[in-house]
């Protein structure tokens, strides 16, 4: 019946059939539906593989092959198959650096919890690098570092430098800065200038704030950009952090938010002093009042 319609919401799905059924009137509501999971059957050739996926991994529309490949499996006494093996272990694969690169990009991107579209955007990134064939004789480190730094940008989910470089495989600053410069030249890129509130709701997330105190840090973090704060936008974010923290029962200690930010103590502490003539603007009226700003402990 094409008119046919259920009220109920409690439906169960039958595996045999792939239809999923109203349980309270029988109601066909889908039927057909097609199971997208991997087939769990062995076709091994040797009687000790135990593993039974019989499918692949996804494809990639950044390798040539689209990353599907075919493998002859070796089997005891079988010299056909031997032969033909160690022939195609000997064949030459153009995708082979690109892969061990994306492998690469994807371990860093895990190590930082990033997403999966940053991930690709990153893999992306160096595929147009490696088409241009301009990264031979650079630090490939610094490069997939490079390429994710850009990714997390290009997505609004930044990550500063000193984390990028943290899981690049000991990539120092220098060659980072030297592979991103080399990046935006050949890809034409304009990446643009990271502001403090770019990293504000992370840190406090590091931090554990609550949801007044981190709402008073990005207001305070956006009003100190109208201030010529000649400071780096994390070494901002990590002083209006400790400010917040001062006029809230939250306070956190200097060396806490050092290391949630990852900015030197030092640092933090002349970044306040850079800012403590611009309170009376910078901090919201509703979160705190002149006087409460007047009795700030200094770091």
């Amino acid at each position: 019946m094409n008119d046919a319609f259920c009220r109920h919401t409690e439906v169960v799905f039958d595996q045999s059939a792939g239809d999923t059924i109203c349980s309270e009137c029988s109601l066909v509501l889908e039927s057909y539906s097609i199971d997208e999971t991997s087939e769990w059957r062995n076709f091994a050739n040797e009687s000790g593989d135990t593993d039974p996926v019989r499918v692949g991994g996804p494809t990639n529309p950044l390798l040539a092959d689209f990353g599907l490949t075919t493998v002859i499996a070796k089997s005891n006494g079988d010299f056909l198959s031997s032969s033909l093996g160690r022939r195609q272990n000997r064949g030459s694969n153009p995708d082979r650096w690109l892969i061990g690169a994306f492998k690469t990009i994807a371990t860093m991107a895990d190590r930082l919890d990033l997403v999966a579209t940053i991930k690709d955007r990153a893999k992306e990134i160096y595929k147009r690098v490696e088409d241009q064939k301009s990264s031979r004789g650079r630090n490939q480190d610094a490069l997939l570092a490079a390429c994710l730094f850009i990714a997390c940008r290009q997505e609004e989910k930044p990550r500063t430098v000193i984390e990028i470089c943290s899981v690049a495989n000991g990539v120092t600053m220098k060659k980072f800065c030297r592979a991103k410069k080399h990046i935006d030249k050949q890809l034409g890129l304009e990446t643009g200038q990271s502001v403090p509130g770019d990293f504000m709701r992370r840190f406090c997330s590091y931090l554990g704030m609550t949801n007044q105190t981190v709402k008073a840090a990005q207001e305070s973090v956006k009003k100190s950009e109208e201030f010529d704060i000649r400071r780096s936008p994390i070494s901002v974010a990590a002083a209006v952090i400790y400010i917040i923290t001062q006029l809230s029962d939250e306070k956190k200690l200097l060396r806490d938010i050092s290391v949630a930010t990852g900015v030197a103590e030092g640092t933090i502490r002349n970044s306040y002093k850079d800012l403590h003539p611009h309170l009376s603007k910078i901090i919201p009226a509703w979160y705190a009042k002149e006087e409460d700003l007047k009795n700030i402990q200094s770091p």
